[in-house]
Formats: C-alpha cells, sequence, structure tokens
C-alpha cells in the first residue's frame, strides 16, 4: 500500500514488517499519565493500524494481507518513541487501509488523551462536513488531512471543502495538505481567501521526494510564510533527497524554511512506521534534528521538537 510519499514495493514492505517486528519486540504498556520531564518530544505525525478487524473495519477491497507490517498500534508505536524522548504524538489518518473512517484513531484518543491528537479525514462531497468537524473535535480530532482526489480538479473548491475552510478557522482544526510541490501555488491563493484558516503542510510538500531538491518547490513553499497560519512538518526524511541517513542532504532546505517561517512554524515529525524502512530508522529521524542543525537555539529546538505542534493539535 502506498506511504504518505510514494508506493512501498513488494521488498519494501517486507523489509518495513522485519524492522518494527525488531522495534517494538519489547512489551510494553502505555501508563497512565506521560510526564513532560521524561519524554518531552512530540511526533507531530504517524500512522497505526490493526488486523483485528472484528471492531475497527477496513476500507473496501483491503484485507489485512494488505497490512505491512501486520500490525502497527498505539501500543507498538508508543514502545518505538519512548526510549527517544516521545511521549505524545500526533496520529495520522490513513486512507488507504481506512477510508473515512476515523474509528481505529479516535479509540486510540479515547483510551490515551494524554498522549494522542488525531488528524481525521471526512469525505467532503458529503454533506454536513462543519457539523461532522465539530463532533470529531470532541473525539480529539484537531486537524483534517486533505489533498488532490482522483477525478477532482478543483479539488480545493467543492462545496464540502470550502465548508471544511471556513469551519476550520472557528474550530482552530488544522488543515493539513498532503500535496506535491506543483499544488502550493493552488494553495497559496486558496490561503488569500481564507486567511484565518489553520494549514500545515505535510513532508515540505514532497519537494525532493524525485531526489532532487528544486530551488522554484522551495520558494513556492517559503512563499507560503507570508500567510500567518500556514504551518509546515518537516519530515519523512527517509522518502526525500538522498533517501539515507544522516540526511544531512536536507539541512539546507530546513535552514530556509527556518529563515521563512521561524521555528515556531515548523514541527518534526517521522511519518512512522514509513520511516523504519531498509536502513532508515525513529533515531536517525529525529536525531536530525535533535543534534545536527547547528543554526538553531536550545529554545527553538524546543519549538521544533514540542512547541509548534502541541500549540497546533494538542490546544484542546
Amino acid at each position: 500500500m502506498p506511504s504518505d510519499i510514494s508506493d512501498m514495493s513488494v521488498s519494501r514492505r517486507q523489509a518495513l514488517g522485519t524492522a518494527i517486528a525488531a522495534a517494538t519486540s519489547t512489551q510494553f504498556s502505555i501508563p497512565a499519565a506521560e510526564t513532560e520531564d521524561g519524554a518531552p518530544w512530540i511526533d507531530a505525525h504517524s500512522h497505526i493500524w490493526t488486523s483485528d478487524t472484528s471492531i475497527f473495519k477496513l476500507a473496501p477491497g483491503i484485507t489485512t494481507a494488505n497490512l505491512s507490517p501486520k500490525d502497527f498500534t498505539d501500543d507498538a508505536l508508543m514502545a518505538l518513541v519512548r526510549p527517544h524522548g516521545v511521549g505524545r504524538v500526533v496520529l495520522i489518518h490513513h486512507q488507504p487501509f481506512h477510508a473515512f473512517d476515523n474509528a481505529y484513531l479516535t479509540d486510540a484518543y479515547r483510551r490515551h488523551p494524554d498522549l494522542f491528537r488525531v488528524v481525521g479525514m471526512i469525505d467532503d462531497l458529503r454533506p454536513f462536513c462543519d457539523t461532522t468537524m465539530k463532533e470529531l473535535l470532541q473525539q480529539g480530532v484537531t486537524g483534517f488531512r486533505i489533498g488532490p482526489r482522483k477525478g477532482i480538479s478543483d479539488w480545493l473548491h467543492t462545496d464540502g471543502m470550502l465548508q471544511m475552510w471556513k469551519t476550520a478557522a472557528e474550530t482552530r482544526q488544522a488543515m493539513c495538505c498532503l500535496v506535491k510541490p506543483e499544488d502550493l501555488p493552488t494553495i497559496d491563493a486558496h490561503c488569500d481567501q481564507h486567511p484565518e484558516t489553520p494549514i500545515v503542510i505535510d513532508h515540505f510538500a514532497r519537494i525532493g521526494a524525485d531526489g532532487t531538491i528544486r530551488e522554484a518547490d522551495l520558494t513556492n513553499l517559503c512563499h507560503l510564510a507570508r500567510h500567518p497560519h500556514v504551518k509546515v512538518k518537516i519530515s519523512a526524511y527517509y522518502a526525500l533527497g538522498k533517501k539515507q541517513p544522516p540526511y544531512d542532504d536536507l539541512i539546507p532546505m530546513i535552514r530556509r524554511l527556518f529563515e521563512c517561517f521561524g521555528a515556531n512554524r515548523l514541527m518534526w515529525a517521522s511519518d512512522s512506521p514509513y520511516q523504519l524502512t531498509g536502513i532508515n530508522t525513529y533515531k536517525d529521524s529525529i536525531d536530525l534534528v535533535k543534534h545536527r542543525l547547528d543554526f538553531v537555539s536550545d529554545e527553538e529546538r524546543q519549538c521544533l521538537l514540542r512547541t509548534t505542534a502541541a500549540e497546533t493539535f494538542f490546544y484542546v
């Protein structure tokens, strides 16, 4: 099944499953509450799923054979992240596995509201998007994943999508854009029409997914900094540029965004479990921000690893 960035081959799926099994082999029990002293950081972007379909159904046409790894539960996720100082995670809806059903993620929030917030998905082609958004806010959904839809050229201007952007300005639920570099000018124009709507650009807008970081693409992403409510996830290093640790080739792009947006509008995220492929590890991802960005102060690093994500997603 596709990751946020690109399709995974069969061999990649197998490698992913093996890596996660090794990383999460230790039994882990989530405590009732986490303290920032023990695990202060926030991973602003991770997926979870389960092969237990007795309650949480998969999308039509998807079976447990499509899941790789077979299970990546909230328990497995927290077992992976806690040793690296991460105590809270923003769970991102994974449409290929769950269509528009957010139940598995909202259940994780219900059980552990101190640990999780959810970026969900709703079908903007159905009515009453505003009502649905407000109902989901009560279930820990503080953002919504959006992006181009097959067969809809003007995807940002469906009635439901316009309703979502208008409602988000009221509820503060971020519109989290999974887009490509060529979509950035359209996003920019839409921000002009909805200046109060909080926006998050996922994964650098996938700049460098083909191995090349183009100046024109980076300029378009930086141009969004003129909108005060736009933020960017500096994430998914496994899939961008050279696609291998220590990811130093991505540092100039991060620095450029830092200069344009500031630390309080950038947030680190892993994109697990897809970060756990081949030679890429969770430690590699967070260490880039922890140790390899020599142009940020300790206070600014706190923003990248916690404060921005907390203010964006953990506001309720």
